[in-house]
């Protein structure tokens, strides 16, 4: 399995379609988060089946993780990101959220890494953390570094 094809307009694919069961309109969540960020970027709603495989394959990490980052191939193209669907509604039924507040959270977070943010260090993540409320705030939904 590849990462998601990059080039060609930008969309929001469902790949798996229990999304749809999960979030109302999960594409349009997801490309109203985009749209906040700014980043250009192809989105891929799937499983974690499939997120888990190309974890395995790119990251050498056997195992579903919510949100995977794909650079684009070239300059002026956009970059991927994928979300597994278990693993997000998992991680909004633990933290009490709104699973669509989940999703748009992640697709912020995947785009600041396209953009270049990362998390290792405690000052990166405090400042991709804040990033991430400014972005959310402005389009109106909920901080997800304060208590549910």
């Amino acid at each position: 399995m590849e990462p998601p094809s990059t080039g060609g307009p930008l969309q929001v694919t469902i790949a798996d379609p229990a999304w749809r069961r999960l979030i109302r309109r999960p594409d349009a969540v997801a490309a109203r988060a985009l749209a906040g960020t700014g980043v250009p970027a192809q989105i891929r709603l799937t499983s974690d089946r499939e997120v888990k495989q190309l974890n395995a394959r790119h990251r050498a990490r056997n195992k579903p993780t919510n949100v995977l980052t794909f650079d684009p191939p070239a300059a002026g193209l956009p970059g991927d990101i994928v979300l597994a669907l278990g693993t997000v509604a998992r991680e909004a039924r633990a933290a009490g959220r709104r699973p669509a507040h989940h999703l748009a959270h992640l697709v912020v977070h995947g785009a600041l890494h396209l953009r270049g943010h990362d998390h290792h260090g405690a000052g990166e993540a405090r400042r991709m953390e804040m990033a991430e409320s400014r972005i959310l705030a402005r389009l109106g939904w909920p901080n997800p570094w304060r208590r549910a």
